[in-house]
């Protein structure tokens, strides 16, 4: 009967509510004395109910009333008391008291003194009681229905966090967990706080299926570190927001989401050296070629804050190239942004841009980056990767540009692949320039692999897992750097800012990640159970595919053992070994040739000579030439003996 007056209570209109309350405290007035007058008396109240004190009791109870109106008291909402309203409760009882002596005096009513202190104490339990229970019993109701959850971390997060989950209507804490000794045996908006210890057993009592995870500001190893603890218990994983977002109602505990890959890949990174960032930017004219893909335009999201005069963005996919101008005009509407489409190997287009702008710094990252589409099709890899730095670096050196800085990979050091070579190729070309400049400092920056970028590994993981597996990892001891994009783009410009001119820059790339590991940890993250092969239970396996043509299993940052520290912590300065200027053009010289005629051997045999370390690990798998070849091997009408990767012309070669 209760519980369904309470409902009915709570499903009426606010301002029937408020008239109920009303009603119900103008009553508890009454109530209030009539009881303190029968515990003083000892239930011998007849004597004293005159004419005068149901007067008195009356207009004690509606300046009450007043006066807790005054105080906000019918404005809280019950369900969410908090400890300010019990103060106005308790200043308003204070308050009624004071009301009753005084029309106590004006009535000339003589009664025993300690009525008004017993009195003060009753109303007091009558109209912050009530409240109490009401509240109480309407949690009591919303928790049997919410689920039960752990919060990790007891800090200023996580108390924010329990305090919003308590007011909602999902989740439910039943304990936190934290390292911190000082926080342990002690309670939190009644939840109490135990050592991660405990964790399991917490897990086990209160069959809890979801940890939420409220440490934002922690150091990603001791992330991984409890995520790795968490995930053998068995349970889902939640992260949140930050603190301040919560507080300031940006996001909600709505928006708690799983743990993601990348929050727990890479490493922390070190905050950026302001004069480095501003060195070659600020007031510049700046030129980034391959504008639009993950490191050209994470580059240029750095560059327009910090107020360059111009920023051109170089792009040959007409799509990226609309995409990141878009964007960088809504970050910073202040800098001009001139977006120019086409390719870097076009050399008209190219010395048209530096002849139109007067270009102060040039961030060179258009390039083929993946593996094996350039081992499908190494003439146009070639050609774009090695001739395209070549010509914007000979462009750079005609127009006395200040600073050029190539962006370059980890596959450029003992390369297996057509890829990396080209970039090994391409850095020779740098150092080369920058033996013949006077005026402009040429630079290179080699790291590994980001993370979200268009061939990373992990957008892929996460569609394959959507889909239901299986995740297809092509070895099992395959192992790769991984760091953000901001991150490396962010040390590639501060790296340009300290180059003195040839110099190679090789990033901090922190610990190499298994892939393997990789893909169980995303299988787990998105919510699933790893199957150790088709015969076990879980949800999703883990299939080998093999190496892909020029993949090698592990990468490497240096080619000699010589490197340097830089002021930089996560910045290293390598001596790498240099071509002579006729030795370069005669290689040049023969590529180009071998590339015109499709020759695709003799590439593959110029590439192994190369003092590039190229040590190819998979046979020749040029498509056009496997086509060519079939094709001239027939005895077909039709023989395509010259098919070139790319239709150009010699002079353009």
């Amino acid at each position: 009967m209760f519980v369904q007056w309470l409902d009915f209570f709570l499903e009426m209109p606010r301002a029937f509510k408020r008239l109920v309350t009303v009603a119900v405290d103008f009553i508890f007035v009454g109530i209030a004395f009539w009881s303190s007058l029968w515990i003083r008396v000892a239930g011998e109240t007849s004597q004293w109910l005159t004419q005068n004190l149901i007067l008195v009791l009356v207009a004690t109870s509606a300046i009450s009333v007043a006066i807790w109106v005054k105080l906000g008291l019918y404005r809280a909402v019950i369900r969410y008391l908090d400890v300010k309203v019990l103060i106005n409760i308790f200043w308003g009882c204070v308050l009624s008291t004071a009301m009753l002596c005084f029309f106590l005096f004006m009535a000339g009513a003589s009664l025993p003194r300690s009525v008004p202190f017993i009195y003060s104490a009753l109303i007091l339990v009558f109209v912050a009681g009530s409240r109490l229970t009401i509240r109480g019993l309407i949690n009591t109701r919303k928790n049997k229905e919410k689920q039960p959850v752990i919060i990790y971390g007891a800090g200023a997060s996580g108390r924010q966090l329990c305090l919003s989950l308590q007011n909602g209507n999902e989740y439910e804490p039943v304990a936190f967990v934290d390292d911190e000794v000082s926080l342990q045996s002690t309670s939190i908006a009644n939840v109490e706080v135990y050592h991660p210890s405990r964790l399991q057993f917490l897990i086990d009592v209160y069959k809890v299926h979801t940890v939420l995870f409220a440490i934002p500001s922690i150091s990603k190893d001791k992330k991984r570190e409890i995520f790795n603890s968490v995930k053998k218990m068995n349970v889902d994983m939640l992260t949140i927001p930050g603190t301040a977002d919560l507080v300031s109602g940006k996001v909600s505990v709505s928006q708690l989401r799983s743990v993601q890959i990348e929050e727990l890949l890479g490493r922390d990174e070190v905050r950026p050296f302001e004069d480095l960032l501003s060195k070659c930017l600020s007031g510049k004219t700046v030129l980034v070629t391959g504008a639009g893909g993950s490191i050209g335009s994470e580059i240029c999201r750095k560059i327009v804050e910090i107020s360059p005069k111009e920023l051109i963005i170089f792009e040959i996919s007409e799509y990226n190239l609309y995409a990141i101008e878009k964007e960088l005009c809504s970050i910073a509407p202040e800098v001009a942004v001139k977006p120019i489409l086409g390719s870097v190997t076009d050399e008209q287009l190219v010395e048209r841009i530096f002849s139109s702008f007067k270009i102060d710094t040039v961030y060179h990252a258009a390039a083929y980056k993946h593996v094996p589409l350039v081992e499908f099709n190494m003439g146009a890899g070639l050609w774009n990767n090695i001739w395209g730095t070549k010509i914007v670096a000979e462009a750079v050196l005609k127009h006395q540009v200040s600073h050029f800085v190539l962006v370059s990979t980890d596959k450029a050091v003992r390369p297996t692949n057509v890829m990396g070579t080209s970039k090994r190729l391409a850095e020779l070309v740098v150092q080369n320039k920058a033996e013949k400049s006077n005026k402009t400092i040429f630079s290179m920056v080699r790291f590994g692999n980001v993370l979200g970028s268009s061939g990373s590994v992990i957008p892929f993981f996460r569609k394959q897992i959507e889909a239901g597996g299986p995740v297809t990892v092509t070895h099992p001891e395959i192992n790769r750097y991984f760091m953000t994009i901001p991150e490396a783009a962010s040390l590639v410009i501060q790296a340009g800012a300290m180059a003195e001119g040839g110099d190679v820059f090789v990033l901090d790339m922190g610990k190499p990640v298994k892939i393997a590991d990789l893909a169980k940890n995303m299988i787990q993250l998105m919510g699933y159970t790893f199957k150790p092969d088709k015969y076990s239970d879980g949800d999703i396996e883990i299939v080998y595919s093999g190496l892909r043509p020029g993949e090698k299993l592990y990468e490497e940052l240096l080619i000699g053992g010589d490197v340097f520290k830089t002021r930089h912590p996560r910045i290293m300065r390598a001596n790498e070994i240099k071509l002579a200027d006729s030795d370069l053009a005669m290689l040049l010289e023969k590529l180009k040739n071998a590339i015109e005629l499709n020759d695709v051997e003799q590439l593959r045999q110029l590439l192994i000579d190369a003092p590039t370390g190229f040590n190819p690990s998979t046979p020749i798998c040029d498509i056009l030439n496997s086509v060519s070849s079939k094709i001239k091997n027939s005895n077909d009408e039709l023989k395509y003996d010259n098919i070139h990767v790319l239709p150009r012309t010699k002079s353009s070669l």
